[in-house]
């Protein structure tokens, strides 16, 4: 019989994306199993805030920058509160916990869980943090933990490729003309769109471009998410003429209906992802998707069968590949059926907690023993 876990999590990051969210709705599906979850962030947060509002536990700590006071933090909750096992997420948060626990006679297993596929640097101290402190690595994405296995040699056996799930009961296609009155959209349109959080490797800025080259009044670009580009695509916006074209509603606490109003959808990534949530929402809800073949994305998509794949950084591709959709719309069908099959298939969120529940079962049960 499986044993009910005490887990916690960690989270220093600031910042508000598909690896936040995927934290707290493992959270809410582990609660929702039976275990006791708790997600340990700075109070400034915005996943602190978020976890508050849904319910889950959320314990404040310094933790938002390396520092003895984060170490102490963590190190007397630990010894305060009987926990199976810790995920950390981000460098910060692993750092802390992992010196937390060095320093105690007693502590439970480290599971790392790596989100982007940024390099990790080779050296001795972040050997020590990955084989040595942590007991497992989880990545998003199969590619994520080949590149930790060929380029920083840490050991296979001891990493678990568990990509994000979603719900997709909820992320489906519905009504486009509905969608769009709700939003207040215009339903006489063609509709581009990206969800994301605004970072420069999400490529918002060829997007952009991409679609100044083909805009002209029958069309809009529909960008959600807020983030450290934003100011930055409104002034390219108004430099390429498009202001008025170019929609940005900022973030969504439901992007659903956001991805149910579009025609297409774009992610155009140049660098560090895992599998992008965004991505599988929007193959959920059966829209065919244009995107690159970035960290762990062509594990899930193939091209010309369900998504179109453009080079990185390639603005005249994303326009030549949106034309070819936006004048065809059997292949626009054809895609997004195949997305959606492929998103039932592959991306359940049940599939995400069974196996990472595996993977804290059987390092409490290797504890024991």
């Amino acid at each position: 019989m499986s044993k009910v876990l005490r887990i916690a999590h960690t989270e220093s990051s600031a910042g508000w994306g598909g690896q936040e969210i995927r934290i707290l709705n493992e959270t809410d599906g582990m609660i929702k199993r039976g275990h006791q979850v708790s997600v340990l962030a700075p109070r400034e947060t915005k996943i602190f805030a978020e976890a508050c509002q849904r319910n889950i536990p959320a314990v404040a700590l310094p933790i938002s920058s390396k520092g003895i006071r984060g170490v102490a933090s963590l190190r007397e909750w630990i010894k305060s509160n009987a926990v199976d096992v810790i995920n950390t997420h981000s460098s910060t948060d692993s750092w802390l916990t992992a010196l937390a626990c060095a320093t105690l006679q007693k502590s439970p297993p480290i599971v790392r869980t790596r989100h982007i596929s940024a390099a990790v640097p080779s050296n001795w101290s972040t050997r020590w943090l990955y084989q040595t402190a942590t007991r497992h690595i989880v990545t998003t994405g199969e590619a994520l933990r080949q590149q930790l296995w060929r380029q920083n040699g840490f050991d296979q056996q001891r990493m678990t490729s568990i990509p994000t799930g979603i719900d997709t009961s909820y992320f489906i296609p519905g009504d486009k003309a509905a969608a769009r009155a709700i939003l207040g959209l215009p339903p006489d349109k063609t509709l581009i769109g990206s969800i994301a959080t605004l970072r420069s490797w999400k490529g918002h800025r060829f997007l952009v471009e991409a679609f100044a080259a083909l805009a002209d009044d029958s069309m809009r670009l529909v960008i959600v998410g807020d983030g450290p580009q934003r100011e930055n695509i409104i002034r390219q916006a108004e430099e390429l003429g498009l202001s008025g074209k170019v929609v940005m509603p900022g973030n969504q606490s439901d992007v659903v209906p956001w991805l149910q109003a579009l025609d297409v959808f774009v992610l155009a990534s140049y660098a560090n992802e895992g599998v992008p949530q965004a991505l599988m929402q929007a193959m959920a809800c059966g829209l065919p998707v244009v995107t690159t073949p970035v960290g762990s994305i062509p594990e899930i998509v193939v091209e010309n069968q369900n998504a179109v794949f453009v080079p990185p950084q390639d603005h005249r591709a994303i326009t030549n590949a949106l034309e070819a959709l936006l004048n065809d719309r059997a292949l626009r069908d054809h895609l997004g059926t195949e997305a959606r099959l492929k998103a039932i298939s592959d991306f359940g969120l049940e599939e995400m907690l069974t196996r990472m529940e595996t993977v804290f079962q059987n390092l409490v049960h290797e504890n024991i023993h």
